[in-house]
């Protein structure tokens, strides 16, 4: 398939922010109590608007990983100074996502390991080494390979203590597989699995990987109409392709099924579609602007944001009972919950954070100020 040179792709960055602030509002409600159910996880097997944010975000990584590498690759560049330095980027997002695991208290002895941040570094280590390394169509046979292996592994092998493979909570062999490299170092909701443990991020390679593949598919000489068909058709294909799959392998965020690296492959070529034709072919932008601003620095936002909630948890104000509460609470419950019910005043306080957020990162996109790793 015959590629052409690719200017910066604005629906990347707009499709970035779009997912960056999803996650910003799915993270940070009013009250964990009172939220709306499409911005919940769902609770084992299922797949919520909320379970499409962070495979959105490696999918995006993944196109990015094409569009970036591709020059480089195809000039002849150093592939070992290219490799150290994806693995810097890598390291420091890891470390980053580490620290934030880890505040205000740092304890070693039992800080969680994983992370959305973790996983994100990990996997984009492996996925550009595997973009350098192979052609297309050897990337094609190792993004569904994993998948396959991956299935195999989770319905096939017995899980030790356990006995027949299976994918229920806390006993199918990723959680085995957890608690035996990182136990007293996961998720302290679950304790006994990670939702970003190690075997699971296998398949999350794969996330990725399918969006290197839609980054070579978007270089090629198609007209833009075509590639659009062709995006869409793809996504609805996907979509089918997974929900067809769940009934084997269920769609399960917490365990990264195959079925929903697909599923959500395809959700995601549906967004990415009507973004790349909206803004890249129509010409519409103006609407876009606020996550532009937001996809532009979104590990900085990810990471200030979150280091901002556990400041505001921190933070201790006396009601007007004299009982205190964290900072976040007392917004919630003072200037939110007299005036809207709990639902809303919950969506509220999400949607006060992504502006408080948007207006620092305007500064800094005004400034032009990128905080890349």
């Amino acid at each position: 398939m015959e590629e052409k040179k690719s200017s910066r792709l604005e629906s990347l960055d707009i499709f970035r922010g779009i997912t960056i602030a999803g996650m910003i509002m799915v993270n940070n409600p009013g009250s964990w109590s009172n939220i709306y159910a499409p911005l919940k996880h769902a609770e084992w097997h299922g797949c919520t608007p909320t379970d499409w944010i962070f495979p959105f975000f490696l999918f995006i990584v993944g196109v990015a990983v094409t569009l970036s590498l591709t020059k480089r690759k195809e000039r002849g560049d150093n592939q070992t100074a290219l490799i150290l330095n994806i693995f810097r980027r890598a390291a420091i997002i890891f470390l980053v996502g580490l620290f934030l695991n880890g505040f205000p208290g740092f304890d070693f002895s039992e800080i969680r390991i994983p992370g959305v941040l973790q996983r994100i570094a990990v996997v984009y280590f492996f996925t550009a080494v595997i973009f350098l390394k192979t052609s297309m169509k050897a990337q094609i046979y190792i993004t569904g390979g994993l998948l396959l292996f991956y299935w195999f592994l989770m319905g096939v092998i017995p899980v030790p203590g356990v006995g027949e493979a299976n994918y229920e909570v806390g006993k199918n062999l990723a959680a085995w597989l957890d608690n035996q490299l990182l136990a007293g170092h996961m998720w302290k909701v679950s304790k006994t699995w990670d939702p970003e443990g190690v075997l699971s991020t296998m398949p999350a390679i794969s996330t990725c990987l399918s969006g290197v593949l839609l980054g070579h598919f978007i270089r090629t000489k198609l007209s833009d109409a075509e590639k659009v068909s062709w995006i869409f058709s793809a996504g609805a294909f996907f979509i089918f392709l997974g929900s067809i799959w769940s009934i084997f392998f269920p769609l399960n965020k917490g365990l990264w099924s195959s079925s929903y690296v697909v599923y959500t492959a395809g959700v995601a070529l549906i967004f990415f579609g009507f973004c790349y034709w909206i803004v890249d072919v129509q010409g519409y932008k103006k609407w876009a602007k606020p996550f532009v601003v937001y996809g532009m620095n979104a590990i900085t936002v990810f990471a200030g944001s979150g280091l901002m909630a556990k400041i505001m948890g921190m933070i201790k104000i006396a009601g007007p009972d004299g009982v205190e509460m964290s900072s976040k609470e007392y917004i919630y419950k003072m200037f939110l919950l007299p005036y809207l019910d709990p639902y809303n005043a919950s969506l509220a306080f999400a949607i006060l954070f992504i502006t408080f957020w948007l207006a620092i990162l305007w500064v800094l996109y005004r400034y032009k100020i990128f905080i890349k790793i």
